[in-house]
């Protein structure tokens, strides 16, 4: 008989929780924040959304992927093909196809079709990459990232090549980055109570116990990605009305690491560790953005050389792993058995094996 029930009670608090203290911080934000404060809160959403998605993957698999960030770019860009008006597009993206070029479709029915669309792209790419295991499925990520973005920043009929793609109408605010958030982790959540993403988690304890006991690695690996391709390309969707302009340089390396280290300074594995390590993170990344700027001291300014935000969130980063190696919730999730106790959903292979069957 399957424990999945008794899971979703014991575990139900945690979704609640962060969504609740999510929507208190869109609605500080929207009633006190400055306009500039309102748009670093709707890029934390968003990062929340893609570092939620990689967790979806990352925290269940155990596999470490360089390549999801592809995936935003992907939605991204057909956020863009459906939404631009299509003069524009009949000027800038001429390569086009026809049916496309006199498409234009309002942000709501096209974030999910360009969720949809990376996730159609990633069912056909993780068929390959799924089958490798470790380092090699970690550097097969990273050159699907490489791929993507050499794809799309050379393509110019219809990517626009490494120029910047604009008119994509600029309709985010801090309430619809809450939202895309708050669904983020209920997908997440719904996710890791079911029995797809138990099993997930017994492969990536206990690899041999879980082929044993007749579990698919492969199909529970492309499950995740799957899922988690959806939830990052509606990221990269509500990033590209966000900015109001997609470039394929928006979706490299820098994001790709500065989202990884989200995850892992929060917890890889747990959906609280990837909410904390996104808001943490966000806070350095706010404060010294605006150390950079310079802060007057009476008659003097001070201000910290450029590049020093990336090297204090390097150091900063690694000192939180050296004594909080499994992150900053120590891989852990709020759960019933008493506010603020802390409880687990990764328990031992053999434990999620038995549930199983």
């Amino acid at each position: 008989m399957s424990k999945r029930p008794s899971v979703i009670r014991q575990t139900i608090l945690t979704p609640i929780v962060l969504i609740v203290v999510l929507l208190l911080m869109a609605a500080l934000t929207y009633q006190f924040g400055s306009r500039a404060f309102n748009r670093t809160a709707v890029e934390m959403f968003i990062n929340i959304m893609v570092v939620v998605g990689l967790y979806v993957f990352v925290g269940n698999s155990g596999l470490l992927s360089f390549g999801h960030i592809s995936f935003m770019c992907i939605g991204a860009y057909m956020t863009a093909w459906l939404a631009i008006p299509p003069v524009m597009k009949s000027i800038t993206l001429k390569g086009l196809p026809t049916w496309l070029l006199h498409t234009q479709l309002p942000m709501w029915v096209a974030t999910p079709i360009s969720g949809v669309f990376a996730a159609l792209f990633a069912l056909v790419v993780g068929r390959v990459i799924m089958r490798l295991s470790g380092i090699a499925a970690s550097i097969a990520t990273f050159g699907l990232l490489g791929v993507v973005n050499n794809v799309y920043s050379n393509w110019d009929s219809v990517t626009g090549g490494q120029g910047s793609i604009v008119g994509i109408p600029p309709t985010m605010n801090v309430w619809i980055g809450w939202l895309g958030a708050a669904i983020a982790i209920v997908i997440a959540y719904l996710y890791a109570t079911s029995r797809s993403g138990l099993a997930l988690r017994a492969t990536r304890d206990e690899s041999i116990a879980a082929s044993a006991s007749g579990i698919d690695i492969v199909r529970e690996r492309l499950t995740a990605f799957v899922v988690s391709a959806f939830i990052i390309g509606i990221a990269g969707a509500l990033y590209a009305h966000f900015l109001s302009i997609v470039n394929p340089g928006a979706f490299y390396l820098r994001t790709t690491f500065i989202t990884l280290s989200m995850l892992v300074v929060g917890g890889m594995y747990s959906l609280s560790g990837a909410v904390t390590g996104v808001v943490a993170i966000s806070v350095l990344i706010e404060l010294f953005r605006n150390l950079e700027k310079g802060v007057s001291l009476g008659a003097l300014k001070v201000a910290l050389p450029n590049g020093a935000q990336e090297i204090a969130i390097g150091i900063i980063t690694i000192v939180i792993l050296m004594y909080l190696p499994t992150g900053l919730t120590r891989n852990r999730e709020f759960s019933w058995r008493g506010w603020p106790v802390l409880g687990r959903w990764s328990r031992p292979a053999p434990t999620a094996v038995k549930e199983l069957n």
